[in-house]
């Protein structure tokens, strides 16, 4: 399993992944964010860490990190939406 560091960028959609493997990953990822969010610049960014088995599956739970507002949009009035590719 594998844990995931994303800054994802309220305001413009910008997202940023960093995939840690492992127990000792997990906490680095935490670490990461914790850095994260003591030096970000505004309260637009948001820092997370999530576990996954893989990105596409990281893709698939959580998808509004990576797909753009309009898409998001689209997805609420179609009844899904497709996830953006990084």
């Amino acid at each position: 399993m594998s844990s995931f560091l994303i800054r994802y960028d309220r305001r413009t959609g910008a997202v940023d992944v960093t995939e840690y493997q492992g127990e000792r990953g997990r906490v680095m990822a935490l670490a990461g964010r914790v850095e994260a969010e003591l030096n970000r610049d505004g309260r637009d960014l948001e820092v997370v860490v999530l576990s996954a088995g893989s990105l596409e599956e990281l893709k698939r739970t959580h998808g509004r990190y990576f797909r753009s507002a309009r898409e998001l949009i689209a997805g609420l009035t179609e009844g899904s939406s497709p996830v953006r590719t990084a």
